[in-house]
């Protein structure tokens, strides 16, 4: 994989609790390192031999937008312009369902409208991330 031409970012809604902001964080970077095996980095081992595992080899910003950016972001994503990026969305239906089998369900009773996202993760070329991504603040 090119890393230097490949961007990741996590785009959070703000307003979440920060318990939420890092559960959605979290949820979304074990789906986009499934999704992106070859983007974590091999381990390593510190001075006394001890191991610890590879890390996602290039930043990841965490961004944040409000829930009218994120929906307006996620319905862009599915141009076929952005076909090139991976991307991962955590929405209210998910965080609601204890169960996958709930959420499979769910989610295919409800349209792309009836989704408020939570977050979305996106990786891929610069350039597209940047379009998408780019004038948006670091969540702080």
């Amino acid at each position: 994989m090119d890393m230097q031409n490949k961007k990741c970012v996590m785009i959070i809604d703000n307003e979440l609790p920060v318990g939420i902001i890092a559960n959605t964080a979290a949820i979304m970077g074990i789906t986009l390192g499934k999704h992106m095996p070859d983007a974590v980095g091999c381990d390593v081992y510190d001075k006394n031999g001890l191991p610890h595992l590879g890390i996602i080899a290039f930043p990841v910003p965490v961004l944040k937008a409000d829930k009218e950016k994120l929906h307006e972001i996620r319905s862009r994503l599915y141009q076929p312009e952005f076909s090139d990026l991976t991307v991962v969305d955590f929405s209210d239906i998910a965080q609601g369902c204890n169960e996958y089998d709930e959420f499979m369900k769910r989610a295919a009773m409800s349209e792309e409208g009836d989704y408020t996202y939570l977050g979305i993760g996106i990786c891929g070329p610069k350039k597209l991330v940047n379009k998408l991504a780019g004038s948006l603040p670091l969540l702080r």
